[in-house]
């Protein structure tokens, strides 16, 4: 079954996302995920939205994270201060964030392109990404793969993954054992070594190479060993995602 570059990715998501775990939110392939990954393998995974939806049993997708749907059948109906305070409790295992730029140690641009006094493009800021960032347990990152996007040196640092390397999240005072989890784009899917930190190939999508992969990477990349290949979406995931998650194709829509 033929399948798009987003909905690989959505499907790639979804199998991160563990039964029982918690897991922050936003509109669009985050959400897509997440009532994938609820409506197959992880049904007890509690999803919360940042303006206080916890736990909703989404009927559609929602358009954006206050839309009245974030909070259907929900556990508990709050604040965005409140959810803020469940992740710096440690209360929530997974987010979900992108950005402009990201860096070999998974560290992330959604500010300005070019220097901060004088920028080529003034982008929206952080939100909610360096509170998320810096104390959900995994973040998992989902952004198109363009040398553009992924630089030896960001124009500005936005959301904290790593920093520079082993030890320098906890010498900041973030939380041990949080940080970047897994990087999922439209060519493949990355991690990060544990004795650098950095970010390598874990699994090539299909029909991808490490040629194409190396050549939209503003930066030397390691690769597992073996390098895996991903695992393609099957027809039950293809037909909830298009018939249940999103029949409006409001994220299915859009190109990888």
């Amino acid at each position: 079954m033929s399948f798009s570059p987003m909905e690989l990715m959505i499907c790639c998501a979804a199998r991160e996302l563990e039964d029982g775990k918690t897991v922050a939110v936003g509109t669009g392939l985050p959400c897509a995920a997440a009532m994938l990954a609820q409506r197959t393998h992880a049904p007890n995974l509690v999803v919360l939205f940042e303006a206080g939806g916890v736990a909703p049993l989404l009927p559609t997708m929602p358009v954006s994270v206050g839309d009245s749907t974030t909070f259907h059948r929900a556990v508990l109906a709050t604040s965005m201060a409140d959810v803020m305070q469940f992740c710096q409790r440690g209360l929530v295992d997974y987010t979900f964030l992108s950005g402009a730029q990201i860096d070999p140690h998974g560290n992330l641009n959604s500010t300005v392109i070019g220097p901060h006094a004088r920028p080529k493009v003034r982008l929206p800021g952080s939100g909610g990404a360096n509170d998320l960032a810096s104390f959900c347990w995994k973040t998992l990152i989902v952004m198109k793969h363009d040398a553009k996007k992924f630089v030896e040196k960001l124009d500005f640092l936005t959301t904290p993954g790593y920093l520079t390397g082993p030890g320098a999240r906890e010498a900041a005072g973030l939380p041990a054992r949080t940080g970047p989890h897994r990087v999922i784009t439209d060519l493949c899917v990355l991690d990060f070594a544990p004795e650098s930190r950095r970010m390598r190939v874990r699994s090539l999508h299909p029909g991808k190479t490490l040629d194409q992969v190396r050549a939209a990477t503003g930066f030397a990349l390691d690769v597992c060993d073996p390098l895996g290949t991903t695992v393609e979406p099957n027809a039950e995931q293809l037909h909830i995602l298009r018939t249940e998650v999103d029949p409006g194709r409001y994220v299915l829509g859009r190109a990888g």
